[in-house]
This record gives structure tokens, sequence and C-alpha cells, in this order.
């Protein structure tokens, strides 16, 4: 790792893009305040073009997500209500959101746009996602094993700003950090 003039952090990531290499800067201070990166930015001001059209029908947002997959740019809204989202719910939101983005113009790149329901998998991220699942069964996958596991299954107990806290079966209590956490969410039984 580098540090710059002013003593932040330099990470340098090299993406391969056809015959191009682009050297992608994220520059991070040691007091945990982060230049937004274009993705984040774009979500960011996704979400906020989308609150009024969310607030006026009642509907509640999950999650905005910009990603890049096989190639293609997605900008993903998932959406859910009270009584589940429909079909008519999404091309509602789909139509209102589209018509937006088009007037305001700030993604750069060629993106779908895609809007749904984040169904039976979705990931806890934001606070009431944590009071909603509060003494409910979690799956969490942590990026590294901890004692040889990197799957968990616990009731979910606790949780902060930094941390989660799940029973696990044999009744012992056992704390993540959330910057450990890959995936954390509702487990489900099939």
């Amino acid at each position: 790792m580098r540090l710059d003039e002013s003593g932040r952090h330099v990470h340098s990531h090299l993406c391969n893009k056809g015959s191009l290499i682009f050297l992608l800067h994220e520059v991070c201070c040691f007091m945990e305040v982060c230049v937004l990166s274009k993705r984040e930015e774009y979500e960011r001001r996704a979400e906020e073009l989308l609150m009024p059209i969310i607030e006026e029908n009642n509907y509640e947002l999950v999650d905005v997500e910009y990603v890049k997959e096989a190639g293609t740019w997605y900008l993903r809204a998932y959406i859910d209500k009270e009584g589940g989202f429909t079909i008519g719910d999404c091309e509602k939101v789909s139509r209102a959101f589209s018509d937006l983005l088009d007037q305001n113009d700030f993604i750069e790149d060629a993106y779908i746009l895609e809007v749904s329901s984040p169904g039976l998998g979705r990931p806890l991220k934001k606070e009431k996602d944590y009071v909603r699942s509060m003494g409910k069964e979690l799956e969490i996958r942590t990026y590294r094993a901890i004692d040889g596991e990197k799957e968990f299954y616990g009731i979910l107990t606790a949780y902060d700003d930094k941390t989660v806290t799940i029973r696990q079966e044999d009744e012992s209590l056992r704390t993540f950090a959330k910057n450990e956490l890959a995936l954390i969410r509702l487990a489900f039984d099939f």
C-alpha cells in the first residue's frame, strides 16, 4: 500500500477492457472519510431521483446498485411494499424513474435499467433491514475463514454501526465486524 503526499492511502487496480488498460485510483483518508467512486455517486443520485416516486406510492426502497456484469452496466432498483411488490408497481416505478433518468442524464455509460422486488435472498444493508430481522435466522458469509469456516447461521441478537451478533445453534454468541462480511441475509429453508 502506498501513501500520497497528504498521507492518504492510495490503492491502484488495473482493469483490462479490450485493448485499453484503465488505472483506477481510490483514495481514502485515515479518518475513514472516502471519496465517492463514480459507481457510488451514480447510486446516490439515482436514489435521490427515485425517492419521491417511492414516497408518493408508499413503497420501500430496499437498495439501488450500479454494477457491471459480463461487460454490461446495470442500474438496479430493488423496491418492496406491504403485501408485496407487483408487476404493475414495477412498471409504474420503471416508467417514472426512466423519465427522470433521461431528464437528468448523469450516467456517462450505456446501461440497462432494472426495477424489481428484492426477492427472498435480499441482503441486509440498512438500519431498517436489521430492525426487521431481529430474532430471525441469518446466513452470514465472510471474506476470510474464521475458525476454518466462511459460512455461518444464527439468530440475530444484536447489531450496531460496525458489528453484527448472532446466537448459533449451540447457543454460543458470535460477533462479526461488518467489514468482514461478504454477505448477510435472512436464511431461508426449502
